[in-house]
């Protein structure tokens, strides 16, 4: 019976929690097109999401295209078919590496700031002063960072993909003797429009994730130093295994 009654109320819980965080989730999403639409604040959080996550992720890019240039290449070459570089590394980086490491990286390091952010503002009672001031808390801190991940990541991919073919290139072409047209055409040839567009329509899923799971742990923390410190770090593993799961399940119904 103990048993019974622990699975029962844990799954109670877990079903009460998932209608919480998909209510949390349509309020913050929608309350963005109410006046005053904050528009500054959105700005602000794409500079910080976005524009001051560029480095992180060229560098990321830059080093993943090198070492997948440098394993296809010895791999393709058992086979006689080194020429296919352009094609493997492109098509690896757009289709899942891209979208996928450029979530981890955000993540990472906007992610773990944004839960932080939230917390202190819970600790230092910044929600409340706005309720009593009649300012949404949630349109007002919530909501910016939902929409600036939305836009931010699908352009922060794109900057990944660039560096990682760039990284491809740079060691298939100009140190192990790749020919270089051969590496541009097979890229041009392989690529098609839809596998753009499939790693593009996956890193906006994968923004709206990790900034729904890092801002909805953040705001339901515990308002003590030790529970914005535990849900910073659980906010980054969610959001981690959140990005993980959904690449597998677009990935089956991209395909």
């Amino acid at each position: 019976m103990r048993l019974a009654s622990s699975i029962g109320r844990r799954s109670i819980d877990l079903v009460g929690l998932a209608g919480r965080s998909v209510i949390f989730l349509a309020e913050s999403l929608s309350c963005g097109w109410l006046p005053p639409l904050r528009l500054k604040r959105i700005g602000d959080q794409i500079a910080f999401i976005g524009a001051k996550s560029v480095p992180i992720i060229l560098l990321t890019g830059l080093f993943t295209g090198m070492v997948l240039g440098l394993q296809v290449y010895h791999n393709l070459g058992k086979f006689g078919s080194s020429g296919l570089l352009g094609s493997v590394v492109a098509l690896s980086i757009i289709r899942e590496l891209g979208p996928v490491l450029s979530a981890l990286m955000v993540a990472g390091r906007a992610g773990s700031s944004i839960t932080a952010e939230i917390g202190i503002m819970r600790i230092t009672e910044q929600m409340s002063a706005l309720e009593m001031m009649a300012v949404n808390p949630v349109k007002y801190v919530i909501t910016p960072k939902l929409y600036a991940s939305l836009v931010s990541m699908p352009i922060l991919t794109v900057f990944f993909n660039l560096a990682g073919i760039l990284g491809g290139y740079v060691v298939g072409v100009w140190w192990l003797g790749v020919d270089g047209h051969a590496f541009y055409s097979e890229t041009a040839r392989s690529v098609a429009l839809s596998d753009i567009m499939g790693g593009l329509f996956k890193s906006v899923v994968f923004g709206l994730a990790v900034a729904w799971a890092c801002c909805l742990i953040g705001y339901t923390a515990v308002p003590t130093t030790e529970g914005v410190t535990r849900a910073t770090t659980r906010a980054v593993v969610v959001s981690s295994v959140a990005v993980l799961v959904l690449d597998y399940v677009l990935t089956s119904l991209l395909l």
